[in-house]
């Protein structure tokens, strides 16, 4: 049958007492599937990615080329040795406050190569396994609420025009000649009619949801975007530049440290590490057992230092980035393969005019994939029965909307095991 069977997660001993030979229920596991529900389930994270970059580039002054490479790249290495569909997402403490403040490029190549050093002696040492194996299920369950609830507020703040972004190009579409249509929007219209579209087709293997939705979004840039700098673009041969702003000063060194390197590693260890190897499981089984906090702390800390080298964005894998590819349709790393190969071939084919492509996807499309990558996280927390777990989880919520996912990921320890001690009831 061509339909897909859900088994029990011990089928294979259920079988076994029914005297049922279990080879004859066993499908061969494929590493990699080329079809067009990987490719959907690939485009499923450009809402968390693409804003960013594209902030980073505008407004900080980073290479396209050299930023797409090693995104490219690093996707595809991460699938191949993964041998499942692994995120790649920008570090979001990082990227939301470069942008905000307007960092120069020596800074936020800086960060980059702390946080590489910080993972890698993380990782080399086994501290990482240390910390995840004493964090509690309900601090990592309140981190994917608190990414999931991120990820869905940003959606909405992209389909109503009111992102930072946004608001600092003083315009709800910047790349659309149409702002409204009557007193309507244009993103709430995208957005809603991509919405709809979404839950239509959200199982729907023959035209999956984010491929459609992706689809739509550029077609609509197509006819109504300002096409901003598709006339100047050249096809060619681009390969990104070695440390293509120097060497990183003393003063970027200790502004990264300060401002952007000590914030990032509270939730790049919650989330990044633990929650995304704990999401990884859940949804992967024993085909993911090469995702373990020192691999992934590992492959982070190589491709921060990939990044600084070319003057890219830091980079990491973020639990939300996982959720998205896996609700959209993405099971293998043949996932990986597809968007790393899209990402690589935009940067050696076009370099620094891959933007005036990427600005055909309105944002409000953006924020549909947003809001439902970020309801499929925060859905996990449904295992979470007892009252000082939900208390766990909930409060970090509280903590991450008011301050940062940081400070959330640091109280919730704390708290956890306050409850295990039995000195704090709730």
């Amino acid at each position: 049958s061509k339909k897909e069977i859900l088994l029990p997660t011990n089928w294979r001993s259920y079988f076994q007492v029914k005297g049922v030979d279990q080879k004859v229920f066993e499908v061969p596991y494929k590493k990699y599937v080329f079809n067009r529900l990987e490719l959907a389930g690939s485009l499923g994270d450009l809402g968390t990615l693409l804003p960013l970059a594209i902030g980073m580039i505008v407004i900080n002054g980073l290479d396209p080329t050299g930023l797409f490479f090693v995104v490219g790249v690093f996707y595809i290495l991460s699938g191949v040795y993964y041998g499942v569909t692994v995120p790649v997402q920008p570090m979001k403490v990082i990227g939301a406050y470069s942008i905000a403040m307007a960092l120069s490029p020596g800074v936020i190549t800086a960060s980059g190569l702390l946080m590489g050093i910080f993972m890698l002696i993380m990782g080399i040492t086994g501290a990482v396994h240390a910390v995840g194996k004493y964090t509690p299920k309900s601090v990592v369950r309140g981190v994917q609420l608190g990414v999931g609830t991120l990820l869905m507020v940003q959606g909405v703040k992209f389909m109503l025009g009111i992102s930072h972004y946004q608001i600092v190009r003083n315009v709800a579409e910047p790349y659309l000649t149409i702002q409204s249509i009557g007193p309507i929007p244009i993103g709430i219209i995208l957005g809603v009619i991509g919405a709809i579209i979404t839950f239509l087709l959200l199982e729907n293997r023959r035209m999956p949801a984010a491929l459609v939705v992706v689809t739509g979004g550029i077609l609509a840039g197509v006819f109504l975007g300002t096409h901003e700098g598709l006339n100047n673009i050249k096809i060619g041969f681009h390969l990104p530049h070695m440390l293509p702003f120097g060497m990183p000063t003393a003063k970027d060194m200790t502004i990264a440290l300060i401002t952007l390197t000590l914030p990032q590693i509270p939730m790049t260890i919650g989330n990044a590490v633990i929650a995304n190897a704990d999401l990884t499981r859940e949804y992967f089984g024993e085909k993911a057992k090469m995702t373990s906090y020192r691999a992934l702390s590992n492959s982070m800390g190589l491709a921060l230092l990939a990044s600084f080298l070319f003057g890219g964005m830091p980079v990491c894998h973020g639990a939300g980035g996982l959720a998205a590819h896996y609700r959209f349709g993405a099971r293998t790393a043949g996932s990986n393969v597809m968007i790393g190969a899209i990402f690589l071939v935009l940067a050696i084919l076009f370099g620094r005019y891959t933007l005036s492509i990427i600005y055909l996807l309105p944002l409000s499309v953006l924020g549909i994939l947003l809001i439902f990558a970020g309801s499929q996280l925060a859905l996990m927390i449904r295992d979470m029965k007892e009252r000082t777990d939900l208390f766990v989880v909930v409060t970090m919520l509280g903590i991450t909307i008011a301050t940062n996912l940081a400070a959330a990921f640091i109280v919730g320890i704390i708290i956890a095991y306050a409850f295990k001690t039995g000195k704090l009831k709730v």
